[in-house]
């Protein structure tokens, strides 16, 4: 009974340290058979330096397959954000203080431009309309009065001055019929009553609606927040030192916290002030992320022709920094030379070539199954 316990014990100890490598083995599992015996064509069992795990086969083992990227190793992270294109937010006021008799939209709802968003009476917007009013008929009387003087004169009834009195005085009730009927479209264009419909001025998503029937509102108070989603920039803070090696039609590559990436390119550049840091915006190339959403980027310094992999890539064997080349059966270990590293990945000096595909996340994997293949030949 003693020693079935003590072989329970072993067997649990060793499924825990083997937890990690399930995958792997898995996939191992799978390659084998009839495509097993077709590698053994090229790759003795226990071939040094290989792992016969086919790179089709290296998703479900948890290794990813990637290829060498030639960019600038010397890089400036820069801490950024979403934010709207110019001209792509508005924030829509009352164009005159009243009463809000009707909300026609809701937060969240898609409107064009010209969409009704509410509805409001206004006593200043019914005295404005009655002025306009009042100006027209004015500069109706003027016109007439002016008219009639002409006629006199050029019949020899009346003076000239006369006339020309007349003519000055319908030109000022057209100048105060012109400035009426601009006071009336700032205000909204309110009828006889009073009533303004206040409209969208884009096309986008009401993000916010600041108002409820029967608020009251100031002019120039808050009625929506509205916003075209499809019409972003990304923002980045550079620091001063940095700003030089930014300008408009720089290409920058952001990422996103969870993974992702986003290219985008150099729009515009705002420089600091008495050596304060700048500020970059560029314009997606690809789908960005909704306004708002906090982000990174890596700004190139170099001449961004070097050969670079993810740091999780070269993996350490036998004192000697190494890649697991993907082949037609497995993957081969090949030492490689590194250069610098940034912002998670490395300079690859010597060793690959850009074509040649590579073990990138879960290497290490790779280089533990190596290390058990060596310690049981050395049994």
């Amino acid at each position: 009974m003693v020693t079935i316990n003590r072989k329970l014990l072993a067997l649990i100890g060793g499924g825990l340290f083997a937890a990690g490598a399930i995958g792997f083995t898995a996939a191992r599992l799978t390659d084998s058979g009839t495509e097993r015996a077709a590698d053994e064509e090229h790759h003795e069992e226990g071939e040094a330096g290989f792992i016969p795990l086919k790179p089709d086969a290296a998703p479900a083992a948890g290794v990813e397959v990637v290829v060498p990227e030639q960019a600038a190793i010397d890089e400036v992270l820069l801490a950024g954000r979403v934010v709207f294109a110019p001209n792509a937010q508005a924030s829509v006021g009352a164009p005159v203080g009243g009463a809000i008799s009707v909300v026609h939209v809701a937060a969240g709802a898609q409107v064009g431009a010209g969409t009704p968003i509410a509805t409001l009476r206004s006593a200043d917007g019914a005295s404005a309309r009655a002025s306009l009013d009042a100006s027209s008929a004015s500069a109706e009387a003027a016109q007439l009065a002016a008219a009639r003087e002409r006629r006199l004169f050029d019949a020899g009834v009346s003076a000239r001055q006369d006339w020309e009195t007349a003519r000055a005085e319908s030109l000022k009730a057209d100048a105060e019929q012109r400035a009426a009927r601009a006071q009336i479209a700032a205000l909204g264009s309110p009828d006889l009553g009073g009533t303004v419909v206040i409209r969208s001025p884009i096309a986008g998503i009401v993000n916010r609606i600041a108002i409820a029937p029967g608020a009251v509102v100031t002019q120039g108070g808050e009625i929506a927040v509205i916003a075209d989603p499809n019409r972003v920039e990304l923002a980045f803070d550079v620091p001063a030192a940095s700003t030089g090696l930014v300008n408009v039609g720089t290409p920058i590559r952001a990422e996103l916290p969870g993974g992702g990436r986003i290219d985008a390119v150099v729009s515009a550049v705002v420089p600091g002030i008495g050596g304060a840091g700048g500020t970059v915006r560029a314009r997606p190339t690809n789908a960005p992320p909704p306004a708002g959403t906090v982000l990174s980027a890596r700004l190139s310094a170099g001449a961004g022709d070097a050969l670079t992999l993810p740091g999780e890539a070269v993996q350490t064997i036998d004192g000697v920094p190494s890649v697991f080349v993907a082949e037609a059966g497995g993957f081969r270990a090949r030492p490689v030379v590194t250069g610098n590293a940034a912002a998670g990945r490395i300079e690859i000096r010597q060793g690959i070539k850009p074509s040649e595909r590579v073990a990138g996340k879960g290497a290490f994997l790779l280089k533990a199954e190596l290390a058990k293949g060596e310690g049981g030949h050395e049994d």
